[in-house]
């Protein structure tokens, strides 16, 4: 592994090299981004590194400004009824994909019935289930896309039909699942839409190479409605893992923004680039999840002890280095809708950590695990240095328990097919909210939809199950008055960590590095930031 990730940073630094000569003329921005995408694919795609192209080359109805909040996109107005149910949505004039052919609101009625069709298997149709019938598609259970509420009254007007009040849902017209796709190119080729000679946009930039393993490149759209106040000519997104290849070519002007950092090198690169750490907090959690089709990880017992053995108070602070906030439940502090519900607690939390590793020992004993006769279990991540650290370090703690952990690592891709496979026992997983709304994180924890004699757990990768927990969020999807509905999702985010559905561990921290050059760079609670609103001197 070690190898790969060198010759991969040799090629890196090789490539970047020739972006940069290539385009002295024109305002470029180079961004390491991460993992390789599987997919830019708005129904396909399901990360952080995904999203950053995607949301540069496609827009919504709603689109982000520069704090990540919901602003008109492809829709320059909207009208939502007195009962909160149908929003009517008009087109601007003249929106068109970059080959000229105009964006219409049939364009967005097919993106939709695109999403919820069940042959696409989107994992993260769910998102845009507060659309009447969506889920029904999704399921199967209606066959009729005529049925789904979202309308083309004629080319301009998008109307949506929700099955209740949903106070996020023009927020949650902002993530990449409610992007319109173009038909035109769709119908004559397919899946095959995405790739670099068939693509097109309508958005602020259009991908034109796609080197895999190296980067995507993406310029400028003179056809995007508002082009006349895009500042960056071009952006050049590089796969990149290996974080700590990755600060050396930050430090040397190969690259203008860093989307991860070495966690040992935070306080480095607070004294040493003042003003130039963008470390927040933002709406996000780091968790690992537990397949409970396996066992023993199906008795709650062993769930707890191995949370209650990880000591979250050092993860942050000690073996990252960058201060993340220990989590104990699973809807992150500050999210919007949530006010009045105490942040979740486990009744163990007034225990010491050695008192929480005695109490786990006695029940993994019970259950026939020592040391001389450990439960063993593979606990898989991503490759990342951060991931490996956390690893390293939580298989350590579980030592004390009678548990002995093996470490597997993978490319991202890989890593999460493995996750949605149930091909795992403990695997690390991480969700940076997608609008500020706590069902947007106890969604991950609901039971999968039965497709074709299979069930899709989607992102609910523990397959966790519960009938009470269902009903209550359920429940909320309905309730109209804000308090009521905070309170039911509460009791449902009890339940699930009550009875460990997974175990959070830290909240998120963003960890963006950006050079002086780039203005325009806010930091935001959904950690969003757009290259429409950037620009760079030279």
């Amino acid at each position: 592994m070690k190898l790969t990730q060198t010759l991969t940073a040799v090629a890196t630094a090789g490539m970047l090299s020739l972006l940069m000569s290539s385009a002295a003329s024109a305002v470029t921005l180079n961004m390491m981004n991460g993992s390789e995408p599987g997919s830019i694919d708005p129904h396909q795609a399901s990360g952080d590194w995904e999203n950053r192209i995607i949301g540069d080359y496609l827009e919504g109805l709603m689109a982000e400004d520069a704090n990540a909040e919901a602003i008109p996109g492809q829709a320059e107005s909207y009208e939502i009824s007195e009962d909160g149910l149908v929003y009517t949505f008009k087109l601007r004039d003249g929106v068109q994909w970059s080959d000229g052919t105009p964006v219409t609101a049939g364009d967005f009625v097919f993106a939709f019935q695109r999403l919820f069709n069940p042959a696409t298997a989107s994992d993260y149709a769910y998102l845009q289930f507060p659309i009447k019938n969506g889920s029904e598609i999704a399921e199967g259970a209606i066959t009729d896309f005529n049925e789904l509420g979202v309308k083309a009254i004629d080319d301009k007007t998008v109307e949506i039909t929700l099955e209740g009040p949903t106070p996020f849902f023009l927020q949650a017209l902002t993530h990449y699942t409610a992007y319109p796709v173009p038909k035109h190119v769709i119908d004559k080729v397919g899946d095959q839409w995405t790739q670099v000679g068939n693509i097109v946009s309508n958005g602020p930039y259009t991908p034109t190479e796609w080197t895999p393993g190296s980067y995507i490149k993406s310029v400028k759209s003179e056809t995007y409605w508002d082009a006349a106040n895009v500042q960056i000519d071009e952006v050049n997104y590089f796969v990149q893992d290996d974080l700590a290849a990755a600060l050396s070519r930050y430090r040397a002007g190969e690259y203008d923004i860093l989307v991860d950092i070495p966690s040992d090198q935070a306080e480095w690169i607070k004294t040493n680039l003042p003003g130039q750490d963008y470390f927040a907090p933002f709406l996000g959690v780091y968790y690992y999840v537990i397949n409970q089709e396996k066992q023993p990880f199906d008795n709650v017992e062993v769930r707890k002890a191995l949370s209650m053995a990880i000591n979250r108070d050092v993860i942050g602070p000690d073996v990252l280095g960058t201060g993340e906030v220990p989590a104990y439940g699973w809807v992150p502090p500050g999210t919007a809708n949530y006010e009045g519900v105490e942040p979740y607690q486990p009744e163990w939390i007034g225990l010491s950590y050695e008192e929480r590793v005695a109490e786990a020992k006695t029940i993994m004993e019970g259950l026939g695990y020592t040391a001389s006769s450990p439960l063993t279990l593979q606990l898989k991540y991503n490759t990342n240095d951060n991931h490996q650290r956390i690893a390293v370090a939580i298989a350590s703690m579980w030592e004390q328990i009678g548990v002995k952990a093996e470490l597997f690592n993978s490319e991202t891709a890989v890593h999460y097919d493995a996750l949605r496979a149930g091909d795992f026992e403990v695997g690390r997983a991480g969700w940076l909210l997608d609008y500020s709304d706590p069902s947007n994180t106890l969604d991950l924890l609901r039971q999968g939809i039965a497709q074709d004699g299979a069930t899709n757990w989607g992102n609910n990768y523990g397959r966790y199950s519960n009938d009470e927990f269902e009903a209550l969020v359920d429940q909320a999807t309905t309730e109209q008055d804000l308090a009521a509905r905070a309170k039911l999702l509460g009791d449902a985010e009890k339940i699930a960590m009550d009875e460990v559905g997974a175990i959070p561990i830290y909240w998120y921290i963003a960890q963006n590095v950006v050079s002086p050059k780039v203005t325009g760079f806010v930091s935001n609670a959904s950690d969003i930031h757009r290259t429409r609103w950037l620009s760079k001197s030279e």
